[in-house]
């Protein structure tokens, strides 16, 4: 598995480039790319996702320590993912696929939102956006105390 992982931010239109989020297991068992985040950060981005207008978020996995969340984002996306804190594992089809998704899909994780409660992969520039967001909130709400 390939990952990207950076410190430094770039201009959101990086993502543009992506297949679209509805063609991420097209054709089948090609696989998906994962973003990983912190727990707290992906919480807050799936609420925010979720309460957006619009694209909506895919599938989602936690671990087992509910310490990190995985975005199932289409396929390429780990050659240009650039968010900081973040990383993006390019899975090649090896190991995860949504075709016939498993209680378990990864040794010690689970779902979240398991494929068929949500769409198919969540769109790379909207998730960008969320976890953005979702990091000023939790900057703004620790500085509260």
């Amino acid at each position: 598995m390939e990952t990207s992982q950076s410190s430094v931010p770039r201009a959101a239109s990086t993502a543009a480039g992506h297949t679209p989020a509805g063609e991420c297991s097209e054709p089948p068992g090609t696989g998906c790319d994962v973003v990983t985040v912190p727990a707290r950060q992906g919480l807050e981005a799936v609420d925010i996702l979720r309460r957006g207008a619009g694209d909506g978020v895919g599938p989602v996995l936690h671990d087992d320590g509910c310490g990190t969340l995985g975005f199932v984002v289409p396929p390429g996306t780990a050659a240009a993912w650039d968010m900081p804190g973040s990383t993006c594992t390019e899975t090649d089809g090896r190991g995860f696929s949504l075709d016939a998704y498993p209680e378990r899909p990864v040794d010690g994780s689970g779902w979240l939102l398991p494929p068929g409660e949500a769409d198919l992969a969540t769109d790379p520039a909207v998730l960008r956006a969320a976890l953005g967001e979702a990091a000023r909130l939790i900057r703004a709400a620790d500085g509260c105390r």
